[in-house]
């Protein structure tokens, strides 16, 4: 295989960009337009990145309809760094928040917040091995909570909100990591919003964070809040426009051009059409006969991370080796949890869709 050949890159992330935005990086790798110099190499206080940092704000705004009364920060630490930064800066004493577990990573930030200050487990679906998410009845919220933060979807068991849960007056706090920007949002349902970059909206190293404004006064206002390191506090990052240390200056690059796609495309309303029915025709070549099964149930499957299992796990093995031997690579589950992942984010093509079932269907052909 030559070098320059792509395969079908199913990985759940670091995961595949669009080959438009790929290629212009690679165009003007060396040199910017008009600059002289690479991304990699200009000034983050330059007016050349001030430029790029602010595009890739204004296309954010434009794309999920973002209201002036949230900041848009570009910071670093992954969402990881979120599931401690959030209570740090959203928890006062004496307060409670919620947390709604639906897969591993909502487990994951359920044990840092709880190194924070008081988490009630509003619900978990680890009995039904996160296979769903809660109905509302199944929600025990406490009254007038902190905020409730839940995982929208969890890319290890493919598990995906379809609409959010209602949680009355209280902040609603989501990490979206891994389908942000698949789908229009109504923003303004959300007191926070994070997401790291690269599962969906540009390459490993930025985490986008949208924050409301009250939400930043009242983390302000708390009196353990300027006991806070200066790089957990969100006020210091909203007062320096991202800009308090050096941020990842290409990823926000990257974003830039992949938000500047997604225009181009059409928006989230194209994007989410062209979302369902790739993962339409996975799912329906899952059920088709019973030789694949789902993980998930069906009403909360993910369109982002479709998450199966064979028959025993040595087809799965055979599976794993053969299709990436086609040129589908990355469709080995979590380590976690072994069985078979397919991610199809945004910028996955729908050829590779198709030839993802294809594979399938020849493979069971071979070995049902």
């Amino acid at each position: 295989m030559g070098t320059t050949t792509r395969v079908f890159n199913f990985a759940a992330g670091p995961a595949v960009l669009p080959l438009p935005v790929l290629e212009e990086a690679q165009r003007d790798l060396v040199a910017l337009p008009g600059v002289g110099m690479s991304i990699l190499e200009i000034s983050h206080r330059s007016k050349t990145f001030e430029a790029v940092i602010q595009e890739c704000e204004a296309n954010l705004r434009k794309l999920a309809g973002i209201p002036e009364n949230y900041h848009v920060l570009f910071l670093q630490g992954g969402a990881t760094m979120q599931f401690s930064m959030a209570p740090m800066n959203l928890l006062a004493a004496g307060e409670t928040a919620d947390y709604i577990i639906t897969g591993s990573w909502g487990k994951k930030a359920l044990k840092e917040a709880k190194k924070v200050g008081a988490i009630n487990v509003a619900f978990t679906a680890e009995a039904d091995n996160f296979s769903r998410v809660p109905k509302q009845q199944e929600l025990k919220l406490t009254p007038n909570a902190a905020f409730v933060h839940l995982t929208s979807n969890e890319t290890i068991h493919g598990i995906e909100f379809h609409a959010l849960p209602d949680v009355g007056n209280v902040p609603l706090v989501v990490d979206t990591s891994s389908h942000m920007l698949s789908r229009p949002i109504d923003i303004k349902k959300y007191a926070m919003i994070y997401a790291g970059a690269q599962k969906n909206i540009g390459p490993a190293g930025c985490t986008l964070v949208i924050l409301r404004d009250d939400m930043l006064k009242k983390a302000q206002a708390n009196p353990a809040y300027g006991k806070l390191p200066i790089m957990l506090q969100y006020g210091q990052h909203v007062e320096d426009k991202s800009l308090h240390n050096t941020p990842p200056v290409f990823a926000i690059y990257i974003m830039k051009l992949v938000s500047r796609w997604l225009l181009d495309l059409g928006g989230l309303e194209a994007m989410e059409k062209i979302n369902i029915r790739k993962a339409d025709k996975v799912y329906a070549e899952i059920d088709r006969t019973g030789f694949c099964r789902g993980h998930a149930k069906k009403e909360d499957r993910s369109r982002m991370n479709v998450t199966f299992r064979l028959p025993n796990e040595a087809l799965e093995e055979k599976f794993v080796k053969e299709s990436k031997a086609a040129g589908l690579d990355g469709l080995k589950g979590h380590r976690s949890v072994g069985g078979l992942r397919a991610s199809i984010y945004n910028a996955f093509p729908e050829e590779g869709v198709d030839a993802l079932v294809a594979f399938m269907r020849e493979f069971e052909r071979k070995n049902g």
